[in-house]
Formats: structure tokens, C-alpha cells, sequence
């Protein structure tokens, strides 16, 4: 990778974690109009299982020592693809991207050989705005696979939470019950199965990568259908700096799918949103997702505001 005369190439580390955050606020809000990360993500990443800082990662600056990029290689699980992302300042940085995309396939070829696999799928995403940056990957042996939509609805005025389907309840979790947390996972794992990109994932684990932001256990909650358990809902604060409730993942195992069962579980998170003065909802969607969870997303008053493009390659092994 040729960089500028006075511009430097380096590994991060966590006395960087400041200047990370700058040069991702730029490129957030350059990408979606405001900063949608902090401190404590760019501390995860740094620290992130199956990830190594000193191999997956780099920092460029430019003469006077400012960051202008960062890369990172996410796979929290350890198995299936991984996850690329080159933050550039929109401003100085825009033309370090594609180098170091190409610097961050390399790596990517290294890890697949590391894991005794023939290739890697890797992924990359774009934002609306980031229209050189689609082009970048599309020049790089990447093809759009897949889009995610954004939606929210506001909590101003919420109606009154109505009442569910007979036979349908709706519960919180019982965060400090070990058994009623397996449960959750086991339905959140169940229902999932069914989904294209979806990789399984342990109890343990899966306990262990639930983020800080995550950990609002009054938010979560668990739906039965005459007392047999049925579907879940997860929430977290990742959204709190925009006001706003975040169903993070909502899961209704595949016999009680089209029974209200997934409407009760948004009401129910929606109203505990409201209490707590927040202004609106909001959540992902995959439009991919056989179970074409996008109606009952409308249904309940959410309404699309962002896509999001999903972008894909296979990266053979080093020395394949």
C-alpha cells in the first residue's frame, strides 16, 4: 500500500481508542447523518474474540499525527464469514479506501489459511451516500447480496397497549434465572434457524457477546401460547442517543408464527419504551428473511427510513 509522502501505516491500540472514535464519527455522519458509534464499541472491536490488533487491523495518519483511517476484521463467533470495515474521513481520507481494502483482503486470505479453509466469505456495507465506496467493492470482486432497511415509529401519543390474542402472554425475563435465559436463547436460536446467513451459536457464547448496551433486562421479554413458550424479544440502548427504543432481536419459533404473537412482544416493548420517556422505536430488518417479517413490522406502526446494502466475496487461502 503506497500512502503520501508523510503519511504513516501502524497497528492500533487502546491508547488510540480516542482518535478511532473521531475518524468513525466522521464516517458515520458522513454515511448516516450522525455518530452511531462510541468509545466502548471501538474498545470492543479492539478487543473483540478471534480478532488480533496487531494482525487485523490498521491505523493511518497523515504529517501531523491525526488518524484519518481505520480498518478492522469482525467474525465474533470465530466460524462462517468475515466482516470488513475501512472508516475513512470523508474529507482526507476517501482515497486511502480501496488500498486498504485490498491491504484487508490479503489479511483475509491469511486468516482463511489459518482455519484450514479453501476460501473466506468476507463482507463489507454501504450506506446510501456512499456511492465511490460501492464502486470501490464492486471493483474489488464484491457483489451486492443483500438489503436491510431500517425502521422506526414515534412514541408520541402511543395508544394504549392492546390486549393480545387469546391464549397469548407476554412476560419479562427473568434476567437473574439462569433456566429462563436459556430459554430465551433457545427460542431466539429455534426461530433463527430458518434464516439464510444465520450461524448457531452456543448458550455460553452466546451469553458472552451480549454487549453492555444490551444488558436492559426489563426490556427483554419472553411470549408463551397457552403457557408453552413461543417467541422472545431482545432490546438494546444502542440507540439511546437518538431517544430511542432498539428491539435488537425479535424471534417467534416457527408453530406460532402468524398468531400475534410477534405483535404483542413489539407492543409490549414499545410501551415500555414509552415509560420510560423515550421518543420513538425503532429496529432491522433483513428483506431477505423468508419469514417477510416487513408486513407485521408495518402493521404495528413502523415505517422504513435507511437502507442498507450488503456487499460480498469470496477471498481464496493464502497460497491456494
Amino acid at each position: 500500500m503506497t500512502l503520501p509522502a508523510g503519511w504513516t501505516a501502524r497497528r492500533p491500540t487502546l491508547d488510540d481508542v480516542p482518535a478511532i472514535l473521531a475518524v468513525v464519527h466522521a464516517a458515520d455522519t458522513f454515511a448516516v447523518g450522525y455518530p452511531d458509534f462510541d468509545a466502548e464499541d471501538v474498545r470492543a472491536a479492539l478487543t473483540a474474540p478471534f480478532f488480533d490488533p496487531a494482525r487485523d487491523s490498521w491505523l493511518v495518519t497523515d504529517p501531523d499525527g491525526t488518524v484519518v483511517a481505520w480498518t478492522a476484521v469482525d467474525n465474533p463467533t470465530g466460524v462462517g464469514r468475515d466482516f470488513v470495515e475501512v472508516y475513512v474521513d470523508p474529507e482526507r481520507g476517501a482515497d486511502l479506501r480501496a488500498p486498504l481494502l485490498a491491504r484487508m483482503l490479503d489479511r483475509v486470505a491469511e486468516r482463511a489459511a489459518e482455519r484450514d479453509l479453501p476460501a473466506l466469505t468476507v463482507r463489507s456495507t454501504v450506506f446510501p451516500p456512499e456511492t465511490r465506496w460501492a464502486t470501490e467493492l464492486a471493483e474489488a470482486g464484491f457483489t451486492r447480496v443483500k438489503r436491510y432497511v431500517r425502521m422506526t415509529r414515534s412514541l408520541a401519543g402511543l395508544p394504549a397497549e392492546p390486549p393480545p390474542p387469546p391464549g397469548v402472554s407476554v412476560r419479562p425475563l427473568r434476567a437473574g434465572d439462569e433456566a429462563d435465559l436459556r430459554l430465551f436463547h433457545r427460542i431466539f436460536d429455534t426461530a433463527f434457524r430458518d434464516t439464510p446467513d444465520y450461524e448457531p451459536v452456543g448458550f455460553d457464547r452466546w451469553r458472552e457477546q451480549i454487549p453492555a448496551s444490551g444488558k436492559v433486562w426489563d426490556e427483554w421479554f419472553v411470549a408463551e401460547v397457552d403457557g408453552e413458550p413461543a417467541g422472545a424479544l431482545q432490546s438494546s440502548d444502542q440507540a439511546l442517543d437518538q431517544d430511542m427504543g432498539w428491539v435488537r432481536t425479535l424471534s417467534v419459533l416457527p408453530a406460532y408464527r402468524r398468531r400475534g404473537v410477534g405483535a404483542a412482544l413489539l407492543w409490549r416493548a414499545f410501551t415500555g419504551y414509552a415509560t420510560k420517556g423515550r421518543a420513538a422505536a425503532g429496529l432491522g430488518v433483513d428483506l431477505t428473511n423468508p419469514t417477510a417479517p416487513v408486513t407485521l413490522y408495518r402493521s404495528v406502526g413502523l415505517a422504513e427510513v435507511r437502507w442498507t446494502d450488503m456487499y460480498e466475496r469470496s477471498v481464496p487461502a493464502a497460497g491456494v
